[in-house]
Order: C-alpha cells, then sequence, then structure tokens
C-alpha cells in the first residue's frame, strides 16, 4: 500500500491518502491548521459516516485530516483497494460548508483567580488588560475543532491573532476539570484532572465528560462554543448544585 496524491480543485493545495497499517487510511486535506481546514474535514467525516461503507468501523477527524478505520479481514467489507477508490470519489467532489450544521452551546466560565491562574501571564505575552483577554476570549463564538488527548477533551479555535501565545515552559502535573486554557490562537477544556501545559485562564463547572451519558463527551467536532463570563459567587453556586445528588 503507497500514498495517493492528488490535486483537487476544492481543496488546497492537495489531498492524500497514506494507509497507517493495514486498517486505517489517513486522509490529509491540508499541512497548515485553520478554521476552514477543520471544517473540510469534519464535512469529510460526515459525509463518510453517512455513506455507511461496509467495513468502515470508525472515522476520526483530526485539525487537517481524517482518519478511516476498517475492517477488511472480514467477508464483504472494504479492502484498500476499493476504500481508497471511493475516498477518491467523495474527494474528487467539493466537500460542503460545515459552518452553520453544529449546535451554538453556551460555556459559563469564571475567569481570573483561583480559577484562573494565567490571566495575568496571559494579559501580559498579548499585551492586554486582564479585562480586555476576557473580553477577547468571550466575545466571538469557537468552533470544537477536534477531540483528541483524553476522552472528552476539546481543542477549540481558531481565536484573535493576539491570543497566539504559547504553551507554558513547565506543564502543570495536574489541572482540574472544568479548567478552560489558551495557546497558540486556541483553547482547550479540560475534562478531568490531567496534566497540561495551556495557559488556564478560567473555570467552567459543566461536565465534559461523563461515561454514563450519551454522548458521554459533552462537546462535539463542529459544535460552537460561546464563552458566558459568570462571577465566582456563580460559579461557586454552580458548583455546589453540581455536586448536589
Amino acid at each position: 500500500m503507497s500514498e495517493t496524491v492528488a490535486a483537487s480543485p476544492c481543496l488546497a493545495p492537495a489531498w492524500r491518502l497514506q494507509p497507517q497499517g493495514d486498517r486505517c487510511v489517513l486522509v490529509s486535506l491540508e499541512d497548515d491548521l485553520n478554521e476552514s481546514a477543520a471544517r473540510r474535514c469534519l464535512a469529510l467525516a460526515r459525509q463518510i459516516r453517512q455513506a455507511g461503507w461496509p467495513g468502515v468501523s470508525d472515522v476520526v477527524p483530526a485539525f487537517t485530516s481524517v482518519a478511516v478505520h476498517y475492517q477488511p479481514q472480514e467477508p464483504g467489507n472494504l479492502d484498500h483497494a476499493e476504500l481508497t477508490r471511493r475516498l477518491q470519489a467523495l474527494l474528487a467532489k467539493p466537500l460542503p460548508d460545515t459552518a452553520q450544521t453544529g449546535r451554538l452551546i453556551d460555556i459559563p466560565v469564571c475567569y481570573g483567580g483561583i480559577h484562573g491562574p494565567d490571566l495575568a501571564q496571559v494579559a501580559q505575552a498579548s499585551g492586554l488588560s486582564e479585562a480586555e483577554v476576557i473580553a477577547l476570549h468571550s466575545q466571538t463564538p469557537c468552533t470544537v475543532l477536534m477531540l483528541g488527548f483524553a476522552p472528552g477533551f476539546a481543542y477549540l479555535g481558531i481565536h484573535d491573532a493576539r491570543l497566539d501565545i504559547p504553551r507554558r515552559a513547565e506543564p502543570r502535573t495536574e489541572v482540574p476539570a472544568g479548567s478552560i486554557a489558551v495557546a497558540n490562537r486556541q483553547s482547550v477544556i479540560y475534562p478531568g484532572r490531567l496534566p497540561g501545559g495551556w495557559n488556564i485562564i478560567g473555570a467552567t463547572t459543566l461536565t465534559l465528560f461523563d461515561p454514563a451519558r450519551e454522548p458521554a463527551a459533552l462537546l462535539q467536532p463542529g459544535d460552537r462554543l460561546r464563552f458566558v463570563p459568570i462571577t465566582a459567587d456563580a460559579f461557586a453556586v454552580a458548583r455546589r448544585k453540581a455536586a448536589t445528588p
């Protein structure tokens, strides 16, 4: 199995099909991270799922690529050659814009203080006041670009260029669940207590991942999020309510 590369008028500059072992094909649409590329990945993943091809066991969109997992060993399932042919046929056509297909979800956020210990450093690095960082982060909805790293861990973007700041030089060994952090014009929301090197600017009391819920992950790729600033008192009340059986 070898890499397939093709130019396409609807994808810039080209797409690539690369086998990842004998049960996965990686479709690479672009090399650079941008929201347009992420939306094309979401659109392609949705089309593959809707096609219902026999033997395709999972379709995983990322920032600039889509992993198509399949089971070629079962009778009647697609083999590598047929899966590649069908993917090429999909990629030869324009992909629909997914900008308005996701849900719009409000995320209450308590910024700064004990819930956002890196807000001051982010403000300094971006040349803004803390209030301006909060306004910049919350004034425009952002897109869930992908899930990764841990169950329910959402990568969000793309933010204003003034939030193009690096991750922390020294990652934390533990980041509290619900923490909202920024780096490289993106945000992440920690679904559980995890290690991490992103700059924490706030927190939400929402449960991002619950195995007993369907779907278990609250956020899904393609969703649009609005960060809604709340006070520390409102955060404490919401946390108590969330902890009440």
